[in-house]
């Protein structure tokens, strides 16, 4: 019996990424296929994967083939430095984005959405991790509220499916307690639970993966830095001057010599008071000038200034950002932020050498 290719290349899509979930073509992990005769010959690149998980693959491999072609000579050339640093974790994701801020109150998680949202909105794929864990509000303002993630056993490990809503992958802690459970967590367990979100949850290929931090410079932001090459910040204030100084904090740690994480820019919320009946009239409740201060400081951009609109709270409590809502003043701002951003990823690969897993002594 003569092989053919493509129904080889049609076995192996049964054969899944332990990474991502995905099958392994379309997770691009096989190279130099080819096929000679009986002989099928291929190598499978999985940087990153303990030995067992590449003995299971091997053998994964062999089997979908074997069950068509039980006399192939299959050669498999397992390749990839577990050891290895970026391309060892999320190497399906391109750009991960922190969305952080020096208090709360600021609505960084609503920028965080509806950031997100916007970013898939110009055709990418995006993900959201909601890493605020002592306060998770992302379940409710994505509109997920109540709904459980599934659970799928790969390669002996059990792996978190990310849910779904309005175009993007979504985890939250939201998704594990009730609503209503207390979340009392010290710093180990808060690591545990992000570096679980990261390594043990089946993201797809991803341009955007925002993750929405809590407020200040704890135990999660530290986590985070030392699990994931982060591709950039984005600070979240608004303009009065105590939001700022508590800013300058949050944009401080991401500058620190040993973490160095870039400051891709600066969103100010809230920069003034619209009423959606009177969209020309602008009430500078909370001051002026905070975000295009910070941004001087971070030696970064101001990204966008996001007026206080009822309609932007209505939809985050409704589970329908306003990114979503077609015709709304403010989904043509959180585009044009989202756009900046996109901006500033590109100017911030194309001028700096790719962000490092961050090693500190704690």
């Amino acid at each position: 019996m003569s092989i053919d290719n493509n129904k080889v290349l049609s076995l192996l899509r049964k054969v899944k990424d332990p990474k991502s979930g995905q099958d392994i073509i379309a997770a691009r992990l096989v190279e130099d296929f080819v096929v000679q005769g009986e002989n099928i010959n291929f190598t499978i690149n999985v940087t990153g994967q303990d030995p067992s998980v590449k003995s299971q693959l091997n053998f994964a491999c062999i089997e979908a083939i074997q069950s068509e072609y039980p006399n192939a000579n299959v050669n498999i050339h397992v390749k990839g430095d577990p050891t290895a640093g970026r391309s060892g974790v999320l190497p399906q994701v391109k750009n991960i984005i922190a969305v952080a801020s020096g208090k709360g109150g600021v609505g960084k998680s609503t920028v965080a959405v509806n950031l997100a949202i916007s970013l898939a909105k110009t055709g990418a794929k995006v993900g959201l991790i909601d890493a605020d864990l002592y306060g998770p509000s992302i379940p409710t303002m994505m509109g997920l509220k109540g709904q459980r993630p599934k659970i799928e056993m790969l390669y002996g490990k059990h792996k978190i499916i990310p849910l779904e809503a309005h175009g993007i992958q979504v985890m939250s802690v939201g998704f594990i307690v009730e609503p209503e459970q207390a979340i009392v967590l010290r710093g180990p367990r808060l690591g545990g639970i992000i570096k679980q979100f990261i390594n043990d949850c089946l993201w797809p290929d991803l341009d955007y993966m925002v993750i929405d931090l809590p407020p200040g410079t704890g135990d999660i932001q530290l986590t985070l830095v030392q699990t994931v090459p982060v591709t950039g910040a984005v600070i979240v204030t608004t303009p009065q001057e105590v939001a700022v100084v508590d800013a300058v904090k949050a944009m401080n740690m991401f500058l620190l010599d040993n973490v160095n994480v870039p400051i891709l820019g600066v969103v100010e919320n809230m920069a003034w008071f619209t009423p959606e009946e009177l969209p020309d009239n602008k009430y500078f409740i909370f001051g002026k000038g905070g975000g295009q201060k910070l941004a001087e400081l971070s030696n970064s951009t101001l990204l966008g200034q996001l007026p206080l609109v009822q309609g932007v709270r209505e939809g985050g409590d409704s589970g329908k950002p306003i990114s979503v809502q077609d015709g709304h003043i403010m989904q043509s701002n959180f585009l044009n932020l989202a756009e900046n951003v996109i901006k500033q990823v590109e100017v911030r690969n194309e001028t700096l050498n790719p962000t490092e897993v961050v090693k500190l002594d704690r």
